[in-house]
């Protein structure tokens, strides 16, 4: 199996008729993905390459059953893109938008979680979730993915989740679900969400996390693969030379003292037993060993 989402996922594009929004959602939908239709206010009636277009979210889940939201708007409206998609019953919200305020993101994390606990969001500022063969959300390119298993992949680093891609596909080993979770402050989904969901898929045999310096996550992770975690974890945290207190990227990748460098989150892995890789490559062929020994 895939987690969270595979070839049964409805998904309908909000801000389909932009220009970031239709070129990634008729790439998701080339792709294989179903994309049944895409939300813009106003332009009700439209098309976009032969995907309908609707006013409202609500509007297109009663048309075409939709059971995913990828939400592709500037930051100033991607909060109510994602609340509206909850009210309409969306049960999984992916939004790639960069530079939502971190108390906006706070306030939406809340909100979803007091009011629409069916709705999960993954994002914002992700590049979000493909699960080789059945399904893309997001900009991840499907051509350096491979189907059929048996790594699973969970990242804050979206440039390195395509880099894990690329390093488990030239060695031929497949992916069931790769899951980016972005770098903001306040994921909609976390590591320990995405574990738990491997842990849990019979055709994941091993997972690969990748993390980054900034806050406390990973430590977090390390925690629960110790205590629940069956399956063989890889990882690589990315910023080993990174200066304290500077930001480096992503708003949560900022690092004081001794708390959230590379070096700490590396060793609660290794303390929780996972096998810690010093550069993606690396991180790449530790799971090719892993696979061949499940």
């Amino acid at each position: 199996m895939a987690i969270f989402v595979d070839e049964t996922t409805l998904v309908v594009v909000q801000g389909l008729t932009g220009s970031q929004g239709r070129f990634h959602g008729v790439r998701n939908r080339d792709y294989g993905t179903k994309v049944v239709g895409g939300v813009t206010p106003g332009k009700g009636g439209e098309d976009v390459e032969g995907i309908p277009v609707f006013d409202s979210v609500k509007e297109a889940v009663a048309e075409t059953g939709a059971t995913a939201s990828f939400v592709c708007v500037p930051p100033r409206a991607a909060v109510a893109a994602i609340l509206e998609a909850a009210d309409a019953g969306i049960e999984f919200v992916v939004c790639i938008t960069e530079g939502i305020p971190a108390h906006d993101e706070a306030r939406c994390y809340n909100q979803l979680v007091t009011t629409y606990p069916g709705t999960r969001l993954l994002g914002p500022n992700c590049p979000g979730i493909i699960s080789p063969g059945r399904c893309n959300i997001g900009i991840t390119s499907g051509e350096i993915a491979r189907p059929g298993g048996p790594v699973g992949i969970v990242s804050r680093s979206g440039t390195l989740t395509y880099q894990a891609l690329h390093e488990l596909s030239a060695q031929g080993v497949g992916q069931t679900t790769c899951v980016g979770i972005g770098g903001d402050p306040v994921p909609g989904t976390n590591f320990i969400e995405c574990l738990a969901a491997f842990e849990d898929d019979d055709e994941t045999g091993a997972v690969m996390l990748i993390g980054e310096i900034g806050g406390s996550e990973e430590e977090r992770a390390a925690e629960w693969i110790k205590a629940h975690m069956t399956k063989p974890v890889v990882a690589y945290i990315a910023g080993v030379t990174a200066p304290p207190g500077r930001r480096m990227g992503h708003a949560g990748a900022i690092i004081s003292g001794s708390q959230g460098t590379a070096q700490a989150k590396m060793d609660a892995l290794a303390d929780a037993g996972v096998l810690v890789a010093r550069n993606p490559t690396e991180a790449g062929e530790r799971m090719v060993d892993v696979v061949r020994g499940i």
